[in-house]
């Protein structure tokens, strides 16, 4: 099968940084692409239009088009152009693209298009308390209403777009995936007590919480570290340019000694800083499926996470990794400690969250679930 994926972001040095629907699409590629499959990557919002080949892997770089008040319409024009182009000419069967402010609206493909639901900007806001722009939510509801077919990363999530959107699209829960293999635990490098969180730095993820969750676990532990890693952002409900820079004053004097960011990191780097810490935290308030949660679980770390709708599906409350809100810092608190004094859960912990990975989320399991899912759109259209 001939399978092209469109997307704002890719995790490659010639397409720029990208987050998790970047790198989902890349662990599936690769995976699809073991499997025998063609793989067509077409990024928009690129510095310039260009095209490359990389294992097996066609890489198409498109410059969005910048027109005032005609920027959108333009550019997705211009993706249609390009992907009827390659459906015509033999090379895609097949285009996925993400509900992510709905891109897919007005591109009106020729062959088969899924939209796969990694959390639209309705949805995030929804979960953040915000409120979404008219003009996203109109996008995200065309797009879906067009698609030929839906998967989602998690029922939660699904369900939650349908409910927000009111619509009642039918769509398959095909998780995030990735390569265990690549993201296996190795002997740590030092016994220093360190809690990891990896993502980027935005109220959404719970890092308005950490602070307050990070005073208490000093309180009782003054040798454990906070190490974070990850983009900064823009805070959108103070307008701050920095997320970091408004977290620091939450600190109390002696907890902020003991915190160390990193800012962003390269994501080959990550499995070193994972493997090498204790207990990895996520008080996240809006996921869709994290794919730094997956990553965490397969290098068998211990977790304390947010408890909301999608972590169910990815977590076993107190088998593989303790399920907490983030608004509860006492018990957020109190969960890392009870980690951080016991190697014996950590170990549990970690083994059974890796056992999980291997048995639901492995990439080549995923890649599968995903072919007969496009077969079944290619074959009823």
């Amino acid at each position: 099968m001939k399978i092209a994926f469109l997307t704002p972001e890719y995790p490659h040095p010639k397409t720029g940084n990208a987050g998790g629907i970047g790198t989902s699409i890349l662990n599936l590629s690769k995976a699809l692409s073991n499997l025998g499959h063609e793989i067509s990557i077409l990024i928009y919002g690129q510095d310039e239009d260009d095209y490359f080949t990389e294992e097996n892997i066609c890489f198409y770089k498109i410059k969005n088009i910048k027109v005032k008040g005609l920027s959108l319409i333009l550019t997705q024009k211009k993706v249609e152009r390009l992907i009827n182009s390659l459906y015509e000419s033999g090379k895609i069967d097949i285009v996925e693209a993400p509900d992510w402010t709905g891109f897919t609206a007005f591109v009106n493909p020729k062959c088969p298009l899924v939209v796969k639901e990694h959390g639209s900007d309705t949805y995030f806001c929804y979960l953040d308390h915000r409120k979404v722009k008219y003009k996203n939510k109109f996008l995200e509801k065309r797009a879906l209403k067009k698609a030929n077919g839906i998967i989602s990363v998690s029922n939660f999530t699904g369900k939650l777009t349908n409910e927000l959107m009111g619509l009642n699209k039918s769509f398959t829960a095909i998780p995030n995936s990735i390569n265990a293999s690549l993201f296996k635990p190795k002997e740590r490098d030092g016994k220093t007590l360190t809690i990891l969180y990896f993502g980027t730095l935005i109220r959404k993820k719970g890092l308005f919480e950490l602070p307050e969750i990070f005073n208490l676990v000093n309180k009782s532990n003054t040798e454990v570290k906070l190490l974070l890693v990850g983009k900064d952002s823009m805070d959108i409900q103070t307008g701050s340019s920095s997320t970091w820079e408004l977290m620091k004053p939450l600190f109390n004097e002696s907890s902020i000694k003991k915190v160390d960011y990193l800012g962003t990191v390269a994501h080959f780097k990550i499995q070193n800083l994972i493997n090498d810490a204790t207990v990895c935290v996520f008080p996240t308030f809006a996921e869709a499926l994290p794919i730094s949660w997956l990553e965490a679980m397969a290098m068998e770390k211990a977790i304390v996470a947010s408890n909301i709708g999608w972590a169910n599906e990815m977590i076993a409350n107190k088998k593989e990794g303790f399920l907490v809100h983030p608004t509860n810092h006492k018990q957020f608190a109190e969960r890392i400690l009870e980690l951080l004094n016991d190697s014996k859960k950590q170990e549990l912990f970690g083994k059974a969250a890796r056992e999980k990975v291997k048995k639901h989320f492995s990439h080549n399991l995923i890649a599968k679930c995903s072919v007969k899912f496009y077969k079944k759109v290619i074959e009823s259209c």
